[in-house]
């Protein structure tokens, strides 16, 4: 990033860690001291006009006053790539930088994580429509399995380092093999200003429980008929209804499963989706990691102020 860009404070982590809700009690500790602040949300699903209870997207009311940016940006059947938030990002930040201000990175998609606070070269990596749309197309009829085993044959390197579940992120792989091959991704270039990683976990047999409650919570809150709507008007098909919960809806809708057994895939999903954001993030170097029950605030606001000294002195 060459423009001025603010000091920023990454909150990243497993799904259903509080990673949200602590960005915006971060934001406003930090506002009592004269410094705004914003956050932008990293995850790659809350992007979707439409997708609010199950992808737990922050209400008006949850997010307390705070702006929020990195959400309702496309419709379900519209695409979106790291390098779209890449641009929404660059777009936000300049200024928030203008301001004096803070920015908060906060979600579980690392990718999205990576690009903006690593700094990756998101206009480098290769693309092509018309691949796109063909391995799009073939995925759809053939299924992610079979595309992440084409994938791995193609392209090893690369398949190692993509969610092999996710079919978005398999799609794009394959797009950028099938063009450049099994060719590293380029370097990351830095951020351009002041920078710090938390992370933000559970103990796994806690987690376990907070994923049930929040499955509960979000069948409560009418996950079913959000899901019913959007089927009303899109594709299930479409990649942006990978996101869990959307086919636990559907399945439960069509009573093919019970409510409760709804409840129970969608946070058997969320488990393992877990385990492989653990993974991930477990590659990324210089994440202090705080403990979700045991009041992550304090250090947080901590390490807020410490990226932001001349506004505070």
């Amino acid at each position: 990033m060459t423009a001025a860009v603010p000091p920023l404070l990454v909150i990243g982590g497993p799904t259903a860690t509080g990673k949200t809700a602590l960005a915006i009690e971060v934001a406003l500790s930090i506002a009592k001291d004269g410094v705004p602040v914003e956050v932008i949300s990293a995850d790659s699903r809350q992007v979707y006009r439409g997708l609010d209870i199950g992808t737990a997207k922050p209400t008006m009311a949850e997010r307390r006053g705070v702006p929020h940016h990195g959400l309702d940006l496309v419709d379900p059947d519209q695409p979106f790539s790291v390098a779209d938030f890449a641009d929404h990002v660059a777009a936000v930040l300049g200024p928030i930088a203008a301001a004096g201000g803070l920015a908060i990175l906060a979600g579980g998609t690392g990718f999205y994580l990576r690009a903006i606070a690593r700094g990756l070269d998101t206009t480098a990596l290769p693309s092509d429509a018309a691949v796109r749309a063909r391995v799009e197309a073939e995925l759809t009829a053939s299924g992610v399995a079979a595309g992440a085993t084409r994938l791995s044959t193609i392209a090893p390197s690369l398949a190692a380092r993509v969610d092999l579940r996710n079919p978005r992120r398999v799609a794009r792989a394959l797009e950028i093999a099938e063009i450049a091959g099994d060719a590293p991704l380029p370097a990351p270039r830095g951020y351009g200003g002041p920078v710090a990683w938390l992370g933000l976990d559970v103990p796994r047999d806690v987690h376990g429980g907070w994923i049930r409650v929040r499955a509960e919570a979000q069948f409560e809150a009418g996950l079913a008929e959000e899901a019913r709507a959007l089927r009303e008007r899109y594709d299930p098909a479409l990649p942006a209804f990978s996101a869990i919960g959307y086919a636990e809806s559907w399945a439960f809708l069509d009573g093919e499963i019970d409510r409760e057994t709804a409840i129970e895939r969608d946070a058997a999903r969320n488990v393992a989706f877990a385990k492989r954001q653990r993974t991930w993030f477990r590659s990324e170097p210089g994440i202090e990691w705080l403990d979700a029950k045991a009041d992550p605030l304090p250090r947080a606001v901590e390490v807020a102020r410490g990226l932001v000294p001349t506004r505070l002195a």
